[in-house]
């Protein structure tokens, strides 16, 4: 044991926020305020400083923060990201002597038994500092004159914060403790957090009915995507597809001639991950494609899905990256009793794993130089943990800004397993929860335990792959609470459409949740331009996500009270309450439902003995409120939920009276 830790006595322990003892990175953007916190204390009756020390990863040195004890030696300290990237930060405390020696003088100041002795004790400890306090040590061997003098007033300079902030800043830190562990934050950019998703399949976008879209069609369907304010937009997979056991409509064994197959059966003769397929267009039209949506300020996401057509480039050239049966077939994809003869997933056990990792890496690479810097990744938990976890830091290595969303429907732990490796957002259970208790049980996990450091949810009320129950029997009701519902209790959210704005909720059998005449297997026209669409509900609710910093972030998301369980009700603040945000939702969507609402006025900042008003951004009705407890009434004939900011009242010198 060294000298040093023999004599340091400031234990530190039960630090967070940290994942899994530092093996995984705490998620951020940039901007985020990160709050430290610690348990530190030392043997004896010392007093101890604490500080948070932070760094861009690979930087040589540390900047820090002072800790404050909160209470029973918890500290707690904080600093702001302002760059994307590998942060990490560590905790350092030590007994700090001056600080030791200030909170006795005090006592003895207070019982009239200050000695001359001391004052020396403490002049000894400030001329120690001004050794090293470069510009402060004339004002340090100031203070260390006088008490040293014993001066009038000396006890009070001693005592006085400028003495305190010198000697915090001067003092050596003798025998300090460093935290066992340095801890890694992953910091992206706000789009990692806070954004609305669409999606649509290229293919269905001709203006003609029946024809082949193109990438040229999806740039003309870009106003319409930017009419309803969304972020991202979202295209399945863009390549080539497969014509060897090609799927029929409806997920047919048997393709009729003209059948276009699915996307994600992906490569035939034309090329595969890296290739377009000709129908939709060339390399160029994704080029102009990409940067159009910039003008708008949408980001075009891709699907990457890793699997092949049987007829994909890869199979003929690389046949040891796939199982091979017993009686010399390829393995294709099954999920009993599900079958897809027309894909072909990669053995992540293939003795040429390597060589496989890096092509793979190549095809996120390619687009990437194209542009590319959102990707929805198609079941990523039935490939490699390790691959993930390798090819993601890579990328992003490269492209830190990059953006991966996981399309793993799968079991609790692995969906966060693969968030901990460095998936940006997730799928989750959000279109199966649909009773209050359901989703404030889901959300409360999502947002107050330890996922939400790691987990980011992005919540999407329907896919091409799943139309839930609940919108094929409530209607365009249960499209206008599920679309709410996504949109506030999440900062991340997206919808499949046009299914998702003209209601589409057929499926193909009864207890089924996939889309009859799924645009998974052929081309769907849809007209967009239907005047019972949601768009314009869907433009106001992505407009008020834009406006109100309430609901770029899920920190401050709490549930409330209403007397009626298909009533849900929530709020979202800022963390300095400037803005507020009430969500009620009626959950039933064929009657009425209404009831009364209790919010926690002393908590939202609001004088419970003056007004106030709640102002619904969906409807632009406003409500003079007063009290804790209010009424609220829903009817899917006429309003599915309430979008209320909550204004308070303000009085002008001149007696009038306005809502902020």
């Amino acid at each position: 044991m060294s000298e040093a830790s023999g004599r340091s006595r400031v234990v530190i322990e039960a630090v967070t926020p940290q994942i899994d003892g530092g093996t995984f990175a705490v998620k951020r953007v940039i901007g985020d305020t990160v709050v430290v916190e610690a348990d530190a204390f030392t043997d004896g009756h010392d007093a101890i400083s604490v500080v948070v020390q932070y760094r861009v990863a690979g930087a040589s040195n540390w900047r820090e923060m002072p800790m404050a004890l909160v209470n029973n030696d918890r500290w707690r300290g904080s600093f702001v990201v302002e760059q994307g990237g590998r942060y990490e930060y560590t905790i350092v405390g030590w007994g700090d002597h001056f600080k030791t020696w200030a909170r006795d003088l005090a006592k003895r100041r207070d019982a009239d038994q200050v000695a001359p002795v001391d004052l020396l004790i403490g002049a000894e400890l400030v001329a120690a500092a001004a050794q090293t306090g470069g510009s402060a040590a004339v004002r340090l061997r100031e203070y260390a004159g006088e008490l040293r003098a014993g001066a009038p007033g000396a006890t009070e300079r001693a005592l006085s914060a400028e003495l305190a902030e010198l000697m915090y800043q001067h003092s050596e830190r003798l025998y300090a403790t460093t935290f066992e562990r340095v801890l890694p934050i992953e910091v992206n950019i706000p789009l990692a957090r806070f954004g609305a998703w669409y999606e649509l399949f290229p293919r269905s976008c001709a203006t003609e009915p029946g024809k082949h879209g193109t990438l040229r069609d999806v740039e003309a369907r870009l106003p319409y995507v930017a009419s309803m304010n969304f972020d991202i937009l979202y295209l399945p997979p863009i390549h080539p597809i497969g014509r060897s056991f090609r799927k029929g409509r409806n997920n047919s064994v048997t393709a009729e001639p003209g059948d276009v197959g699915s996307p994600w059966a992906i490569g035939a003769a034309e090329g595969g991950h890296m290739s377009i397929h000709p129908d939709l267009g060339t390399l160029d039209d994704f080029r102009r494609l990409v940067k159009a949506a910039a003008s708008y300020k949408i980001d075009i996401a891709l699907d990457i899905a890793f699997q092949c057509a049987p007829d994909h480039p890869y199979v003929q050239q690389h046949p040891e990256w796939f199982r091979v049966r017993p009686d010399g077939t390829i393995q294709y994809a099954e999920n009993p009793p599900k079958k897809y003869q027309d894909i072909y997933p990669f053995d992540f056990e293939s003795a040429d794993w390597q060589a496989m990792w890096h092509e793979l890496r190549e095809i996120l690479r390619f687009w990437c130089r194209e542009g590319v810097r959102v990707f929805r990744v198609d079941n990523p938990h039935t490939k490699s943990f390790g691959f993930w976890q390798w090819v993601i830091a890579e990328i992003k290595r490269d492209y830190p800004e990059t953006i991966f969303l996981s399309e793993a429907f799968t079991r609790p732990k692995v969906m966060y397993r693969l968030a901990k490796l460095g998936f940006t957002q997730s799928y989750n259970y959000f279109p199966w929860r649909n009773t209050r208790a359901e989703i404030t049980e889901y959300l409360t996990e999502l947002t107050t335990t330890e996922v939400r450091d790691y987990f980011g949810a992005n919540l999407w009320p329907n896919t091409p792959d799943i139309l839930p129950e609940y919108l094929q029997f409530g209607g365009r009701p249960a499209f206008i609470a599920r679309l709410v519902l996504a949109a506030t209790l999440g900062p991340a959210y997206g919808i499949y459409g046009p299914a998702f704005e003209l209601c589409d909720n057929e499926p193909m059998a009864p207890g089924r949740e996939e889309y009859l005449n799924s645009e998974k297997y052929e081309i769907r026209a849809w007209d967009i331009d239907r005047p019972d669409s949601l768009r314009p509900l869907i433009a106001r609710v992505n407009a008020a996500r834009r406006q109100h910093p309430a609901l770029q972030s899920n920190a401050n998301l709490r549930f409330h009270p209403v007397d009626n369980d298909q009533l849900i009700a929530y709020t979202k603040s800022t963390d300095d309450g400037s803005d507020q945000v009430l969500v009620v939702v009626n959950l039933d969507p064929n009657y009425p439902q209404s009831g009364f609402l209790e919010l926690p006025l002393y908590e939202l900042g609001i004088d419970p003995q003056q007004p106030y008003q709640v102002h619904d951004l969906l409807s632009d009705a406003r409500y003079i409120w007063n009290g804790p407890r209010n009424y609220v009434a829903l009817d899917p004939q006429r309003t599915q939920a309430h979008l209320f900011v909550i204004r308070r009242r303000v009085r002008t010198e001149h007696d009038f009276d306005y809502y902020l």
